[in-house]
């Protein structure tokens, strides 16, 4: 007897799941990409939502303690020549004007009017800033100045010697101006006057006060009296460093 095979269909195998992400991890850097946007937007809105400006000072307020490299300084503010300035802190420099020779600061509703003459102008301008690289003036006078004087030498008639820079060199047409008996203490870098009577000689006066430098702008025709500007120039500098000498 011959047995019959059947052909069993084989059981259909299981299909296998592949794993699914969890739903939140998807979620996770479209939530992070809103909350950039988000953040950026509220920060652009900031910057460009319109706000009350500051209330600026007035120029009769109490002198401002502005510390430049350091070193503390108490200024008027009417003194100071850019608004921005006006402002108690640390600044990089501080841009000053004062009446001349009171040492007071000028009423900004006057507006100074064309100069006719050195001697009709009433102002000294100061700048207060870090020294940087430079040398103090006194080192600049005996080891950088030496290159390039000329080798004439002469006396003032109210008594400082003069010393001229030579034609090619970065200070032609000025002339180093000092006190011989005392050069640390009175010493100007001053441009000539004009033959023509149309450019007016200026003088700087500097000074070194610890980590910043005091730079003094005035008429080289101030030098006829340049004892008093000496001493006018070392009260000023007390009174701009005021309780810090």
């Amino acid at each position: 007897m011959t047995m019959a095979h059947t052909h069993q269909a084989p059981y259909p195998r299981p299909k296998r799941r592949g794993r699914r992400r969890p739903r939140g991890t998807l979620w996770l850097p479209i939530a992070l990409f809103a909350a950039g946007v988000i953040a950026a937007g509220s920060w652009v809105a900031y910057i460009l939502w319109p706000r009350w400006p500051a209330a600026d000072l007035t120029v009769d307020a109490p002198s401002l303690p502005i510390t430049v490299n350091g070193v503390n300084f108490n200024i008027p503010p009417a003194a100071i020549r850019n608004k921005v300035q006006r402002k108690p802190g640390t600044q990089e420099r501080v841009d000053l004007v004062f009446l001349w020779p009171s040492l007071t600061p000028p009423d900004p509703a006057v507006k100074p009017g064309p100069a006719a003459s050195s001697h009709a102008i009433d102002r000294i301008f100061v700048t207060v800033s870090a020294y940087g690289n430079t040398l103090p003036p006194l080192e600049r006078f005996n080891t950088i100045y030496p290159r390039y004087l000329d080798s004439s030498l002469s006396t003032t008639p109210d008594g400082l010697t003069l010393r001229p820079f030579r034609k090619g060199t970065p200070y032609q047409g000025e002339d180093i101006i000092y006190d011989d008996r005392n050069p640390g203490r009175f010493m100007v870098r001053c441009t000539q006057d004009a033959a023509t009577g149309t450019t007016i000689g200026m003088c700087l006066f500097e000074r070194r006060i610890e980590q910043a430098d005091l730079t003094a702008r005035f008429p080289r025709a101030w030098l006829s009296d340049w004892s008093t500007v000496s001493e006018r120039l070392e009260t000023l500098i007390r009174q701009l460093r005021g309780s810090h000498r």
